[in-house]
């Protein structure tokens, strides 16, 4: 539903607004009768479809019960003028009182999301309809109420012409009102929520406030819709505003255009006008309009307005400045103060995913985190930028304790973040992306030109060459990474948190981010940095924490954690494995069962895989070795169909699978044990271990011969004790092993197991790694990727080493366990 982007929208849409509010209102005075009567219908229409446009359009949330609303403003209105009130003082107090309910609605509709927010407003407009009907005396109950004498104003009585006059400006203002909004910041913030509310809160903002704020004036002003409808109708009962009401407004948004300015306009036109002229089908007249509501969706589905203006093309773009300019007079600090953390920690349902983390950032310097999958570097990033709470231990960013504070508060504070994702407001343009960052927080205050410039000096500054009024959805996986940290320093932040910003990134685009972070840290920045790729964290740190399963192991400078032997055990595995070798060395036919040729693949702009090859040979079992973001899931999900390859071809046992998706990729008789186990936990161990054998030809009639689940919870003995249980209530190491015997229960042609010893304790690995090498004696055929190097090597017979998303090194175990270049592919060169 986002709009379509022309830069040259905000001059010329005041004049068409205008134009069209005259030709209105030359209608008005063009027509009589009863056609006056439709025209303030739809002007009505209008305003409350804008009301609903604010809350859709700009804030992404659905309401089903507009109607209340609008209920509520002409009961208020047709209340007040019985009692004596004038209409022209109804009308604001009605349009107050719907924005007081819908600021109070928001309040429980905020805790829920997608189809159970739109379940609440449909409960709070049966609720009103309610209300109405046992509001005895005062809201007349069932027999409604009949409106007071007809407005006027200086001595002129408002008929329906007038009213249809009044509707006409009221829908010109709202529309006016509405594009006034959405360019505001207010309107940037509700865009910006609506994109990405994670996102939005580390600048500051506060969602619950923002959508707060959508939802009252969105209310307000179909509540100001509905205090006209009195006495243009003359009578309103509940049966006035039924439930189909509320579908109608959403209709007259959707079908204009959500998000765009005119479209509550067309949408207007086509959900009145339409019922009106199809009114002598009688009975047939709801399924002609529905039809036609659904052609027209099907046929624009961003609605007439924004499909329109996709057509249109788009005025000039701004270019930015030449990329590669100092550092912003603004984001130097004169004032610098450390980030301290102390004996951090914090558990999910018992689990400890940090203990006692504790490192200083000082001012000027880098600090990284660093760790193998599973070890928590994120969690104590989202524990310091408040998204999580911690359960112990302090943050402390100069004399102020940060622990446990709101994620708006702690970026009001001073500390931004960017993430593993890139999370761009899409809908913004990149100069607004960055200007919308330069005030956290604030909602009201203005951007002037200089916001615009000192943003474009930032982008600069940070490496960004592309055009200022691009949306910011259309970058580059690059551009991306350039505006997000631009984005994060609009603010002059204290300290700046970046999560894997090198993620997909060419080796050249990350030197030069490796550059960046030094600049931005000589600008008197804490910069903290989680990242996989070794040699940039070694060439830009100060300081390094490493983290494994949650507790911090090693600190320290560069050249010591690059020889800490604790560090290498928890990147490359023990030396003193358990798991059991190959008694003989493997032999077996020369032609692969699975192989992959030149593959390149990768999510959205963001390449991961540049043109690897490998080939796993009938009852071998290899290992696909490299450090966190080497591509070693990417790989997986590549060959098992569910992620489309860009290049390259993928061969399964002399068929073509490359194109093919996951589902039938499996029923060839490859079975993926993905990484975190994904087992059903709904299911109990035999169900999911009979779910196993689906894709087996005759096997989808759910009839499994019992003796194959028997012997596989033979294999697997703890899995016997807990058969009857559900599989959510298994512990980790349990899940691993139900997912591995689901896996088998498809009797695959090869078996890829994707990290199965991540976040398991030593003694279940050793366990689970001893019934991978049972399977490989057996013949099973098996791809493994895996964090403990040292570990997937022993029980493997030839492995791949990826770096960047290329083949590095490849060869038998031995080999590859004394290659030192494996160790550099973990930890960066020496």
């Amino acid at each position: 539903m986002r709009p379509a982007f022309s830069p040259r929208a905000p001059a010329a849409m005041p004049l068409a607004i205008l134009t069209l509010t005259l030709a209105g209102l030359g209608l008005v005075g063009a027509t009589s009768g009863y056609s006056h009567f439709v025209i303030a219908l739809v002007a009505l229409t209008v305003v409350a479809g804008t009301g609903l446009n604010v809350l859709l359009g700009l804030a992404g949330l659905i309401s089903f019960g507009h109607a209340g609303f609008y209920a509520v403003g002409a009961y208020t209105s047709a209340i007040l003028t019985l009692k004596g009130v004038s209409f022209w003082a109804a009308l604001p107090a009605a349009a107050a009182l719907s924005g007081l309910v819908g600021a109070a609605l928001a309040v429980p509709a905020m805790r829920v999301r997608g189809p159970y927010l739109a379940m609440v407003t449909i409960a709070f407009g049966f609720l009103v309809e309610h209300a109405l009907i046992e509001g005895g005396d005062l809201t007349g109950g069932q027999n409604g109420l009949v409106a007071a004498a007809p407005p006027s104003l200086f001595g002129q009585t408002f008929g329906e012409r007038e009213l249809a006059l009044l509707a006409v400006l009221a829908a010109g203002l709202s529309l006016y009102g509405f594009h006034r909004l959405r360019d505001a910041r207010l309107g940037r913030a509700m865009r910006a929520v609506r994109d990405a509310d994670v996102a939005a809160a580390s600048l500051g903002f506060d969602p619950v406030r923002v959508k707060t704020a959508a939802f009252a004036i969105s209310a307000a002003l179909t509540g100001l819709a509905g205090a006209v409808l009195p006495p243009l109708m003359l009578f309103i009962a509940p049966s006035s505003f039924p439930f189909s009401q509320s579908i109608l407004f959403v209709l007259s948004v959707v079908v204009g255009g959500a998000g765009t300015v005119l479209g509550p306009l067309f949408g207007a036109l086509v959900t009145v006008l339409l019922p009106e002229a199809l009114a002598g089908l009688a009975e047939y007249r709801l399924l002609f309009f529905g039809l036609t509501t659904l052609v027209v969706l099907w046929l624009v589905p961003a609605g007439l307005v924004g499909s329109l203006a996709r057509l249109l093309p788009r005025g000039g773009a701004a270019p930015a400045p030449a990329s590669g300019a100092g550092a912003p007079a603004f984001l130097r600090r004169a004032e610098r103060e450390a980030l301290a953390v102390e004996g951090l920690g914090i558990a999910f349902g018992g689990i400890r995913a940090a203990d006692g983390v504790a490192f200083a950032a000082p001012p000027g310097a880098v600090t990284s985190v660093i760790g193998p999958n599973g070890a928590g570097k994120t969690t104590v990033l989202n524990m310091v930028s408040g998204f999580y709470r911690p359960s112990a231990g302090t943050i402390r960013l100069g004399s102020r304790d940060l622990a446990g504070a709101p994620a708006h508060a702690v970026a009001r504070a001073g500390i931004a973040r960017t993430y593993q994702t890139t999370r761009l407001f899409g809908s913004l343009s990149v100069i607004e992306n960055v200007t919308l960052a330069r005030a956290p927080g604030r909602l009201l205050r203005r951007a002037g030109p200089e916001d615009r410039a000192e943003a474009a000096a930032l982008l600069a500054f940070v490496g960004y060459a592309g055009a200022l009024d691009r949306p910011a959805a259309e970058l580059a996986h690059v551009d991306r990474r350039l505006v997000e940290i631009a984005r994060a320093l609009a603010g002059a932040p204290r300290v700046l948190l970046l999560d894997e910003p090198a993620a997909g990134l060419a080796r050249a685009d990350t030197d030069r981010l490796g550059t960046l972070l030094r600049r931005i840290a000589a600008c008197g920045i804490a910069v903290i940095l989680v990242e996989h790729d070794m040699p940039l964290v070694m060439g830009v740190s100060d300081r390094i924490l490493v983290m494994d399963a949650g507790r911090p192991i090693a600190w320290g400078p560069p050249a010591e954690i690059r020889r800490n032997p604790a560090v290498l055990r928890a990147y490359l595995g023990a030396a003193d494995t358990p798991a059991r070798p190959r008694a003989e060395p493997w032999t077996g036919p020369a032609d692969p069962v699975l192989a992959a040729h030149g593959l390149r693949a990768g999510y959205g702009a963001a390449p991961v895989l540049d043109g690897i090859a490998l080939a796993v040979r009938p009852g071998e079992a290899v290992a696909l070795l490299g450090s966190n973001g080497a591509g070693k899931s990417t790989a997986m999900r590549a060959l098992a169909g569910l992620l489309r390859p860009v290049e390259g071809s993928i061969v399964l046992a002399d068929a073509a699978i490359g194109a093919l998706p996951a589902h039938a990729v499996a029923r060839l008789g490859l079975a993926l044990v993905p990484e975190g186990r994904q087992v059903f936990p709904e299911l109990t161990v035999v169900e999911n271990i009979r779910l196993g054998a689906w894709s087996r030809s005759g096997s989808r009639d759910g009839r499994v011969d019992p003796a194959e689940v028997e012997a596989l919870l033979d294999r697997f003995p703890r899995l016997r004790e807990r058969a009857e249980s559900r599989a959510g209530l298994l512990s980790g190491g349990e899940q691993q092993m139900l997912a591995i015997a689901r896996g088998m229960m498809a009797r695959p042609r090869i078996l890829l197991l994707d990290e199965p010893s991540l976040g398991l304790a030593p003694a279940i690995i050793n366990d689970l790694y001893a019934v991978v090498a049972e399977l490989r004696d057996r013949g099973t055929t098996i791809l493994i990727v895996d964090q403990m190097a040292a570990l997937a090597l022993t029980v493997a017979d030839r492995g791949y080493v990826l770096e960047q998303g290329r083949v590095a090194a490849s060869g038998t175990a031995a080999e590859l366990r004394a290659d030192a270049g494996l160790e550099a592919a973990y930890l960066g060169a020496a």
